[in-house]
């Protein structure tokens, strides 16, 4: 492996137009460098000196996990489309039917999945609230404009229509007041993320002032303040050597002592992100300030296929005192063929890796899918009366009279996502779907109401 510098102590992100100062950039191939060059037109790349320098071996590029994990390849695009775009950049060099490819491919990659914009987003007085959505009766995720980047960019990220301009399916709120508001007129919400992006892009000033409105007498009702982030693994000096991570530590101290829950949604891909010394000191000052840390990640091809990397992630996790949350099935947007796993291998893999570890890292729950409906998760495959079967269950849905239904999907190796699944036994339809009066696989599907029906009949 070549050997690395001393770890970054400054934060310094590279983009398409200036990767070419890195000097990890005359390591890779032509081939490798036009790739990052063409792809990143239509996904957003953006890596930092810490990725470059301590996560990613480069002697095995591009077939390093991190390097898949933050660079772009060729095959992120079906080769027509690829040849397509470079032939508009590098050698027509013609940015009008550059930005119209572009545009039209990214519109093709199903950019807002699972009713992000069509059916998450609350509405006041019939106006939309652009930076909040409110999937789940308990939770509303919350999204401040100055949190909408990240550390480094993932080229699977589910969210890629934040950092590349589209503005028009952007979330993004510039104060907290809507928010609060908001969370005033609805006494069930228990639960507020703050994402993006990532929250911890701001620095301790800015973020106090979206977490500090949240813990006034008004809002006792909201008990667990969530905040999600990468940066755990791609900038962990956040929490340690930045010029302010002591201010924040304090802040995080300041949020528990009001009496809230506090939890660090940790976004975890690979075990390498949690080998480095500076990552594990990440963990320990995060959980010393009586917050929580919860790991959690999609199941990527080409990235975290090995069972022992995850075994080798959650106990790592565990005994630095973080809780194993979630593998998640990779989401049906961006380079979806590139990334997506059949449901069964990714079954597979959570089995193997969920049986290489203790009791105290089995609190992770997979692998599930967020879909439309709700988070589904593949319990296991089942044979009943002959047929080979997916036994399936909703961990949160729409309507939470669904949730822990245990259902049943018919047995289909190739499926990669729930939209790919047909009910079991002959029935047309799986419950949900009868119990909404149409199909909630997407923006065509009908709003679920927040509450249960027992409580909407009686209204």
């Amino acid at each position: 492996m070549i050997t690395t510098e001393a770890t970054p102590s400054k934060f310094k992100p590279y983009t398409r137009q200036t990767i070419q100062q890195a000097r990890q950039w005359q390591w890779l191939t032509p081939e490798l460098q036009e790739a990052v060059q063409v792809v990143s037109h239509v996904l957003p790349f953006r890596v930092n000196a810490y990725v470059l320098d301590e996560l990613i071996d480069w002697d095995k590029a591009p077939d390093d996990p991190i390097y898949r994990l933050t660079f772009p390849h060729r095959d992120m695009l079906p080769s027509q489309e690829y040849e397509q775009l470079r032939d508009l950049v590098l050698v027509k060099k013609d940015e009008a039917a550059t930005a119209k490819l572009v545009h039209a491919i990214r519109m093709r990659m199903n950019p807002h999945p699972a009713g992000q914009m069509t059916h998450n987003v609350p509405r006041v007085n019939d106006a939309p609230l652009k930076g909040l959505q409110h999937k789940y009766k308990e939770t509303v995720l919350f999204f401040p404009s100055s949190g909408q980047t990240c550390h480094a960019y993932c080229t699977f990220c589910f969210r890629w229509p934040q950092f590349v301009g589209m503005d028009d399916m952007k979330f993004d709120a510039r104060e907290c007041s809507e928010l609060v508001s908001y969370l005033e007129n609805h006494p069930d919400v228990t639960d507020v993320l703050i994402t993006g992006g990532d929250p911890m892009i701001m620095n301790t000033r800015s973020l106090a002032e979206f977490l500090e409105p949240l813990l006034e007498p008004n809002l006792a009702h909201i008990q667990n303040i969530r905040i999600g982030t990468k940066s755990v693994a791609y900038w962990p000096q956040r929490f340690v050597s930045d010029k302010d991570s002591d201010d924040l530590l304090r802040l995080f101290e300041k949020v528990v002592r009001s009496g809230k829950n506090l939890a660090i949604m940790g976004h975890y891909n690979h075990a390498v992100e949690l080998r480095h010394p500076i990552a594990q000191q990440a963990v320990k000052r995060i959980v010393g300030t009586g917050a929580t840390l919860r790991m959690q990640g999609p199941l990527i091809r080409h990235i975290n296929e090995d069972p022992k990397s995850w075994a080798e992630l959650w106990t790592t996790g565990v005994r630095l005192g973080a809780i194993p949350y979630y593998m998640f099935v990779e989401r049906d947007t961006g380079p979806r063929d590139y990334f997506a796993l059949p449901l069964a291998r990714a079954h597979q893999i959570f089995q193997e890796a969920y049986s290489m570890v203790s009791g105290l890292s089995r609190t992770v729950r997979g692998p599930s899918m967020s879909a439309f409906p709700g988070k589904v998760v593949i319990d296991g495959v089942v044979t009943i009366n002959g047929e080979k079967l997916f036994a399936l269950q909703f961990l949160q849905a729409r309507n939470p009279e669904w949730v822990r239904r245990p259902f049943f999907a018919k047995y289909d190796p190739d499926a990669t996502w729930l939209d790919h699944l047909k009910p079991a036994f002959g029935r047309d339809k799986f419950f949900f779907e009868m119990e909404s009066g149409g199909p909630l696989r997407g923006p065509g599907g009908r709003v679920i109401p927040l509450v249960p029906a027992t409580q909407r009949d009686a209204a």
